[in-house]
């Protein structure tokens, strides 16, 4: 067992960790409505607009790689800085980008900079809690940060109605600079463990210790298969939404506000019960909550008519559910060896940002103008995250056979 480390004296306010964690889900989100418009405006079609996601995740995947172990050597506050820097610079050609390759481009570059606050938030939560605590202090941080799916999406579509696809970038701008500014001036250092330098050789070996490791790859690829079902429905519904129901985007981020409410829940359920009921135990109740919603989803998209209710209500009771296990999954992958929080938390970011982006460039492809293709794939994944939690367990405690609980 790896000793924990001391809790630094100094630590950001929860406001400013919830802030830096938004940023890269809110450049995500607020520009999602905008997608059927974006394939209008530039003459192009839906799954080549939508690659303007499944770069972002892409961009996001490349930079948690690097922000992990460069926080690990250097400190989490200036390596956040630097990053949310290049997410303004990569806003900024997204706003002024005249073609649709210019644009994939900017996303590219906003999502690598922006990421940096997805990563260093969890590992500066790691570097002040234990395990446990860990857990719940993770959920009200993303209790706050979800706060961002559920009014981007109704603050993109409006902004698309009235002013058009580029005041979404405009409004990610502004956000990322306050963001920067505030974390320049109120975020201190919370890393007094650094290791001594960062080679490609060590980098490779811690890598290749955490992913050598069954509890952190069962942790890793649970947490992965969760986002890759949600990741196929940010896709999928938006299309659904406005091209073949025909309905305006800002009634889809009005629907999603509520699949972002339903996280919401299960974050405030993890940090009330996460630290008495364990990282595991809590994890198991999320991921296994998730069936039902997602059988109901696939029986109405076989035998009924596509509608809005069958579309999100069910991924209501999923985002619930993630909202649980998420957090709880993110505490057990990055305390596996606390010494490598950073490096932990970027190299689980890039298999979930990944084969995210993996998800969302099939779904995106075999989408068609029923709900069938989406709820197969949430059923799929949400399956497969059962599964490998399990693996997590069976390698932290395997004295024990059974799931805690």
């Amino acid at each position: 067992m790896v000793p924990q480390t001391t809790i630094p004296a100094a630590r950001p306010p929860l406001w400013l960790l919830v802030g830096i964690s938004s940023c890269g889900p809110f450049a995500l989100n607020v520009f999602l409505p905008s997608l059927p418009r974006l394939a209008e405006a530039f003459n192009s079609t839906y799954a080549t607009a939508q690659l303007a996601l499944t770069l972002y995740l892409v961009g996001v995947a490349a930079g948690q790689l690097v922000y992990g172990p460069f926080s690990d050597r250097y400190g989490r506050r200036p390596v956040l800085v630097i990053g949310l820097v290049l997410g303004i610079a990569g806003s900024i050609g997204c706003l002024l980008a005249p073609t649709m390759e210019a644009l994939l481009v900017g996303r590219l570059v906003q999502a690598f900079g922006a990421c940096s606050g997805l990563v260093l938030a969890r590992a500066i939560v790691r570097d002040l809690h234990a395990r446990d605590r860990a857990a719940s202090e993770l959920a009200y941080v993303t209790m706050g940060m979800s706060l961002m799916p559920m009014v981007a999406p109704s603050i993109g579509g409006a902004l698309d109605e009235i002013f058009g696809w580029r005041a979404s970038f405009a409004l990610i701008l502004a956000f990322v600079a306050i963001v920067a500014a505030a974390s320049y001036l109120r975020c201190p250092e919370t890393n007094h463990h650094r290791i001594a330098t960062v080679e490609l050789g060590q980098l490779a070996r811690g890598w290749t210790s955490l992913i050598g490791s069954r509890a952190f790859l069962g942790y890793t690829m649970a947490m992965t298969a969760n986002t890759m079902a949600f990741f196929s429905f940010l896709v999928a519904a938006p299309y659904l939404t406005v091209s073949v129901l025909g309905r305006p985007p800002v009634e889809y981020g009005i629907w999603f506000a509520g699949c972002a409410f339903g996280y919401l829940l299960g974050n405030y359920a993890t940090g009330r019960y996460s630290q008495r009921l364990g990282v595991d135990r809590m994890a198991k109740i999320g991921n296994y909550l998730t069936y039902p919603g997602t059988v109901f989803a696939v029986i109405w998209a076989y035998f009924l008519d596509l509608e809005l209710n069958a579309l999100f209500l069910p991924m209501f009771l999923v985002c619930f559910c993630h909202g649980i296990s998420q957090p709880n999954l993110i505490a057990g992958a990055v305390s596996v060896n606390p010494r490598l929080a950073g490096s932990a938390s970027g190299l689980l970011g890039c298999f979930q940002m990944s084969l995210g982006a993996l998800a969302t460039f099939l779904v995106g492809h075999i989408q068609d103008d029923t709900m069938r293709p989406v709820a197969v794939t949430v059923l799929v994944c949400c399956m497969a995250a059962g599964l490998f939690h399990r693996l997590a367990i069976r390698a932290m405690h395997p004295e024990s056979r059974p799931i805690p609980g």
